[in-house]
């Protein structure tokens, strides 16, 4: 076995640019820090409120490059049931075998902000719709949560679906929706 230590990382305390010392990442490294999140650094959170289904909000992450991943908001009724599965087979068409190729995402299902992307079942057999919240493009789907449903809860993980809105309408989507701030307001006032 050949000598790999020319591969390890190792510290360079002595770089500067003109006068001023640029200091090594390990330096500004704190393993008590909280850093943030991959979905808080990369994604801003949305969320679709309807008020004739009160706690059955959906949580939509939107990224700088418009995709948009969509999923149950932490709030929703489903989880305080228990879901027990999911299928992406909503009656009159199956989104798992949704399809998509090249750069413009050519195939992709056009849909609306009320269509059913997955059925979600509960314990106590009721069944919940997840809708896509926006206008788009369904791109891709996540077959790891008709698997293992408890995946619906990780942050990050759980989306059901990934939809691109078109470019044009990157503004009109986010005005569609509430802001994480306008949320936690609406949440407040039914609580109360």
């Amino acid at each position: 076995m050949s000598d790999l230590s020319e591969y390890f990382y190792a510290p360079d305390f002595n770089r500067f640019v003109g006068n001023t010392r640029i200091p090594d990442i390990t330096e500004e490294y704190n393993p008590d820090k909280e850093y943030p999140s991959v979905v808080d650094r990369f994604f801003t959170k949305f969320y679709n409120h309807r008020p004739e289904r009160k706690n059955e909000d959906h949580l939509i992450l939107f990224h700088s490059n418009r995709i948009c991943l969509i999923f149950l908001a932490p709030s929703h009724e489903a989880f305080q049931k228990g879901i027990t599965s999911v299928t992406y087979d909503v009656g009159n068409c199956d989104r798992s075998k949704n399809t998509v190729s090249g750069k413009a995402k050519r195939g992709g299902m056009e849909l609306q902000p009320g269509t059913v992307l997955a059925l979600v079942k509960c314990q106590d057999g009721t069944e919940y719709k997840i809708v896509s919240c926006i206008t788009g493009r369904l791109i891709e789907v996540n077959p790891r949560i008709v698997e293992d449903p408890s995946r619906l809860k990780k942050e990050g993980e759980g989306f059901v679906g990934v939809v691109l809105p078109k470019i044009e309408m990157v503004d009109k989507v986010k005005a569609s929706l509430l802001t994480e701030e306008q949320y936690r307001e609406i949440k407040n006032v039914e609580n109360l």
